[in-house]
């Protein structure tokens, strides 16, 4: 992947290293491998439960407990320090969202520096991405329509409701199911912000732990008996693809116009 180059070397070097492009590629590949995946959980099942079962500690039901098949508990989701590391994860979308909405406003208000359309550009495509992803697709959609059962609700788990695969929208779960994962669609969001969309100055020390919570936030969600893995695989990976698309609508013409004039203000800036 190129890097940036210094401000000195003129308009190009303040845009960031997704060219449209390239957005498009990541966009056909993640699009792909999102699908790939869907048919593989939905054939092989059995790669959520057994990853599923390795995180659930199985333990004799009670004799109030005459309805269960199998009782037990995923230990993590009573650990209180990772409850409380899931919190800050579940709130850096909407955090960052803002952090971007600000960002823009103060660009269009600020006459002094001018505007920098194409940098505009980008984050806009940021900020829809966001909503249209883990806010809609995800949290307003899917999760309300795909009826698939967490794991912790299903009596594979301790629960009373039956398993249903990834993809399968039979299942008994009325709304908040487990299909797909609205903090992993967040976390892979999260992902592509700390890439693309940090300021220059801040990826030094911000992307690293950014990069790390994107990636452990999914992982808690299978842990704690949440979701099912392929619920936060499938959930992360549908962030990079919205992602990628959403950018490459709002930058695809950038070939054809000339680079818009930059200033002390916007050089290298987000």
């Amino acid at each position: 992947m190129p890097t940036i180059p210094s401000p000195s070397a003129g308009s190009k070097g303040r845009e960031t290293e997704l060219s449209s492009a390239r957005a498009l590629q990541i966009f056909w590949i993640t699009l792909v491998a999102w699908l790939l995946l869907l048919l593989l959980f939905y054939f092989v099942p059995q790669i959520d439960t057994t990853i599923a079962r390795s995180f659930f500690q199985e333990a004799q039901c009670s004799s109030d407990s005459k309805t269960l098949s199998v009782c037990g508990v995923f230990p993590y989701a009573q650990n209180a320090f990772l409850n409380d590391l899931r919190g800050i994860f579940f709130y850096l979308p909407p955090v960052f969202g803002v952090y971007l909405l600000i960002r823009l406003a103060v660009m269009r208000l600020d006459r002094r520096a001018g505007y920098d359309a194409a940098l505009g550009r980008r984050i806009m495509a940021g900020i829809v991405s966001l909503l249209l992803g883990p806010a809609l697709l995800v949290n307003g959609l899917l999760k309300e329509f795909s009826h698939r059962p967490r794991p912790r609700n299903t009596d594979l788990f301790g629960g009373t409701l039956s398993f249903v695969p990834a993809g399968d929208f039979s299942g008994a779960c009325g709304s908040n199911c487990s299909f797909i994962s609205g903090e992993a669609a967040g976390a892979g969001w999260v992902f592509c912000f700390a890439l693309f969309l940090l300021p220059p100055r801040a990826r030094a020390v911000l992307m690293p732990p950014l990069v790390a919570a994107a990636l452990i936030a999914p992982a808690m969600r299978v842990a704690f008996g949440g979701h099912y893995f392929s619920d936060a695989a499938l959930g992360w990976l549908s962030s990079v693809v919205i992602f990628s698309g959403i950018w490459y609508l709002f930058t695809r013409h950038e070939a054809a116009r000339p680079a818009s004039p930059i200033t002390h203000e916007t050089q290298g800036n987000i």
